[in-house]
């Protein structure tokens, strides 16, 4: 089933696919007005229509060196291919034209089951085979303008499409070209080799040296003033790779660069010359004009102990707690940071900084990993900070509801510092703006230091890596991959048209290429930058096998060869079955399910969707979950419905929780709030089953990340408005705790523990400092925050009205009347911080497989009688209460009678006084639990 309806969306691509399903709508209705037409005309009428000439599409599909897959005009006398070196080939008056071109001829084909396996989508094509005898041109004709076309025995043009060519590209080159070195290498006495892959190009030279500032200068001055001319070197082609190269002398080494390609273009439909950067750089110019040859392994470019770097213990993927980071939002508001180190890498150095303070604290609790959100080349960004626009309004002088601070941020929005990153430009470069200077290579320095310093604080990092999309594609600015061989590197639809399913330009990661080019990419950032993991987005649009690959490339990575022991490094990524690949609708795609097994895991949305309730798509941010008082504690919410139907919803809730707790296992078998028997994929999630995992670390568990609103606003929106602080503090807590204290890793968005706001914000991703940063040092709030004054970024004005306005008539009331201060944000910390060291020292929560789950794992109150808003877990010498009523609730395990438990000694010793009144009393077997708390008890004998 498609989860289109249930994944979080990163960088506003909801408001884009909204966008998209009402397009779709009407080109759809459109498309159905137009059938209709045609049905109800006479037969003469149709008969007499001219033929289907469309090169703008491209509907034939060249799949391999001697296949063509394409639905044409059953009626032909006969099928071709046209090639043209110079693109000369267009449709006028129901015919072809051309100067040049040449003619491969096509017979009638059957495909193979083989063929049917590798592209699935097209198993019920119409194939052809290119004609023996034309078999040796193949290589010529893919160097320009190709056609399909059919005619009538009479030689009239019945039919003309463009043709896609990535299979026969993958066929003819791959086997060679997926074994090249692609970008720049260095070898003996520092010499460079350039090398870029583009068998469709008719010419590829380099230009070399030149501005490091602006695309159109032609040459730049040094330091002394004397100008460094632009050269234009010639590269050489191997036939056999498709792959062009030249090696240089060693005064090449840091100088700029880029690649003049001469290319047939499909999307303006001309031959063009492409000047762009490389897809394989490894540094670049401030704001990506050229690439630099540069050689990673220079020693000038490692920070002092990189070689030796000691790498904190490293944690199974099963253990795993992460907390996910935004490199400007860790610092960018933090008084405790240089002014000059605000907002970059260089900001993990500063040990004093509260935002390093903190993660010290986490670390030491057990947090085990950083994930960084992208922090690659981000196509969004001024990377100049004379460049980037800022707020003219004095945000803090406004109200807690009112709409000017959004206003404001707005107008700046496009131009400023701030983007999520979800704009991949370059996959293999650290982002300049991130650095204190984004012309050179001290990004890549100041990249190393910040690894580095987390590092030898205890926490391994991990990179929010993007190669589901580029920005662009085609001829536009920011296009890279599709300059240099258009119309290969990102995935086509039946017509030609690039996908978009994604937000943007989709790549195509199962062509050869583009999954090499993330296998090397990913070795890079492990090798070079000592990257301990990677977190794939949007992971369902790849491959099961690119992913493999990775993992298989990783894998073979050495300490003695490489630097880096690659078998430590953890995959996670998003799971998700949507678009046009939904399904396995082109291959065997990176989903939840299909991933279950291979060691990466991927996020499990049940009972994130089951602790916040509801969905994140619901037009009434109200609806309510296990620990926003679903039924226990209702709100005015009427998207809630009857009592009846809240406490049915709660309990079915309950159960997805459970599953969660299991790690999502598909063969968990436990007693279900109907009191029946059931396994986790037989409880249903939304039409799917909710366990899909088969062993521990499968599914990553989590409550919130940077998509979707915030945990605490989450809470805003659904506790009753007049929850005291203190109550949404501790139900913040609990949340947490049900991905804390599940099987497998889980993952927190950085500031949860802290009460961390964004003011309502649903869809932050280009919202600025204003709503994004982080407040660790709760003194730092302002007087705009919900009327507490509280640090905690809440009251911050209305979030921006592009993708949040429909829920501005549910948040302004809020806004002024819901605060946390000091106590309840630091409590909450100190209190997660407790179940970090509770999740951390006991071994039974990193159970190994799914067998020891099912021995250790219980929940001896499931059943009929399951009181709602309560979750009683037995794991192996632990009971965990999770309560997430308001008042005390009491749970009697009449098969504990006897038997001595006590409150953990971490939270009888902790800071949270409301905990500490929990109580077990061993006659009865009766734990009784104070309201909105978890409670863990061991048992003394």
């Amino acid at each position: 089933m498609s989860l289109i309806s249930r994944w979080p969306l990163p960088q506003g691509r909801r408001s884009a696919q909204r966008g998209r399903v009402v397009a779709v709508a009407v080109a759809v209705a459109v498309a159905v007005a137009a059938l209709a037409a045609a049905l109800v005309q006479p037969v003469a009428a149709r008969a007499a229509a001219p033929p289907a000439l469309d090169l703008t599409t491209s509907e034939a599909v060249w799949i391999d060196r001697n296949t063509v897959a394409w639905n044409g005009d059953e009626s032909a006398a006969s099928t071709q291919l046209l090639s043209s070196r110079k693109g000369t080939i267009k449709a006028q008056d129901g015919s072809l034209t051309s100067s040049d071109e040449r003619r491969l001829r096509l017979g009638r084909a059957t495909l193979t089951d083989a063929q049917k396996a590798r592209f699935p989508h097209l198993k019920d094509h119409t194939a052809w085979s290119v004609d023996p005898r034309d078999r040796d041109r193949v290589r010529e004709a893919l160097r320009g303008q190709l056609v399909a076309s059919q005619r009538a025995a009479n030689g009239a043009v019945l039919a003309a499409t463009g043709v896609q060519i990535a299979g026969v590209l993958d066929d003819v080159y791959g086997a060679t070209a997926t074994k090249a070195d692609l970008g720049p290498t260095f070898h003996g006495h520092g010499r460079p080799t350039l090398a870029v892959w583009a068998p469709t190009a008719q010419d590829v030279s380099l230009e070399i040296g030149g501005s490091t500032v602006s695309r159109k200068t032609v040459s730049r001055k040094t330091a002394s003033g004397k100008s460094v001319p632009v050269k234009t070197v010639p590269m050489k082609r191997d036939a056999a790779s498709g792959v062009w190269s030249v090696t240089g002398p060693g005064s090449w080494k840091n100088k700029p660069y880029r690649y003049v390609v001469k290319v047939w273009a499909p999307s303006v439909r001309e031959v063009v010359t492409n000047k762009v950067t490389d897809p394989y750089s490894v540094a670049l110019t401030a704001n990506s004009e050229r690439s630099l040859a540069v050689d990673l392994d220079d020693k000038s470019l490692a920070p002092g102990g990189w070689s030796g770097l000691r790498k904190p213990r490293a944690v199974p993927l099963r253990d795993a707690q992460i907390q996910e980071l935004h490199v400007r939002d860790f610092s960018v508001e933090d008084r405790s940071v240089p002014a000059g180190d605000k907002g970059t890498y260089r900001a993990f150095t500063d040990k004093d900084s509260a935002g390093s303070r903190h993660l010290r604290k986490l670390a030491e609790a057990g947090t085990s990993y950083v994930h960084l959100l992208p922090a690659f080349d981000i196509a969004t960004i001024p990377e100049k900070k004379a460049d980037q626009a800022v707020p003219d309004c004095d945000l803090g002088s406004y109200a807690a509801d009112s709409d000017k601070q959004q206003e404001c941020v707005a107008k700046s929005a496009a131009k400023d510092a701030y983007n999520w990153g979800y704009d991949p430009y370059h996959y293999t470069v650290p982002e300049g703006s991130y650095a204190t200077d984004p012309d050179g290579t001290g990004r890549t320095v100041e990249f190393r230091e910040m690894v580095k310093s987390l590092n030898e604080d205890g926490l391994r990092v991990v990179m929010d890596v993007v190669y589901n999309h580029t920005p662009a594609s085609g001829q536009a600015d920011t296009s890279v991959l599709d300059k240099v061989v258009p119309g290969y590197y990102q995935r086509l639809l039946a017509d030609g048209g690039v996908a978009t399913s994604t937000c943007c330009a989709n790549t195509a990661p199962e062509n050869a290429m583009m999954g090499k080019l993330v296998v090397d990419s990913i070795v890079t950032w492990a090798r070079e930058y000592k990257v301990d993991g990677f977190r794939f987005d949007l992971m369902g649009h790849h491959p099961k096998a690119n992913i493999l690959a990775v993992r298989k490339a990783l894998d073979a990575l050495t300490p003695a060869k490489d630097g880096v022991d690659g078998k430590k490094i953890v995959l996670y990524g998003e799971g998700w079955n949507f678009g046009e690949v939904a399904d396995d609708a082109r291959f065997v795609q990176a989903t939840q399910r299909n991933m279950a097994g291979t060691g990466v895991a991927t996020f499990s949305d049940r009972a994130r969707d089951a602790v916040r309730g509801g969905g994140p798509f619901d037009e009434d941010p109200g609806v309510q979950g296990f620990a926003s008082g679903l039924y226990t504690d209702p709100n005015s919410s009427a998207g809630n419905g009857t009592a009846a139907e809240q406490k049915a919803r709660l309990l079915h809730y309950q159960d997805l929780i459970k599953v969660g707790l299991s790690g999502n296992l598909a063969e968990y078998s436990f007693t279900d709030t109907a009191g029946k028997e059931v396994e986790g994929s037989e409880v249903d999630y939304n039409g799917a089953p909710a366990g899909y995992a088969d062993a521990p670390g499968d599914a990553l568990a989590y409550v919130d990340a940077h998509d979707n609103e915030s945990l605490f606003d989450a809470l805003a929106f659904k506790l009753p408005q007049g929850t005291p602080a203190a109550d949404r503090a501790r139900m913040q807590v609990l949340a947490m705790a049900t991905a804390t204290l599940s099987q497998g890793p889980a993952l927190s968005q950085a500031g949860t523990d802290l009460l961390r706001s964004k003011s309502l914000d649903r869809n932050s991703y280009d919202s600025g400092d204003w709503f994004n940063a982080i407040h660790w040092d709760c003194r730092d709030g302002d007087g705009s925050v919900g009327g507490s004054g509280g640090g905690n970024g809440f009251g911050r004005g209305l979030p921006p009205a592009a993708d949040n306005e429909s829920k501005w008539v549910y948040g302004k009331p809020l806004l002024t009347s819901v605060g946390v201060g000091c106590p309840q944000i630091e409590g909450a910390s100190a209190a997660y911080r407790d179940l970090l060291r509770i999740r951390t020292s006991e071994k039974v929560f990193g159970l190994g497989t799914a067998e020891q789950v099912q021995s250790k794992l219980s929940y001896p109150l499931s059943g009929k009688d399951e009181t709602p808003g309560v979750i009683t877990m037995e794991l192996g010498d632990l009971v965990v209460v999770f309560n997430a009523t308001p008042g005390t609730r009491e749970q009697k395990v009449p098969d504990l009678r006897g038997t001595a438990y006590e409150l953990h000694p971490v939270q009888a010793g902790g800071e949270d006084p409301t905990v500490r009144s929990a109580s077990y009393e061993p006659e009865s077997g009766t734990f009784a639990v104070p309201g909105r708390t978890v409670a863990v008890f061991s048992r003394t004998s």
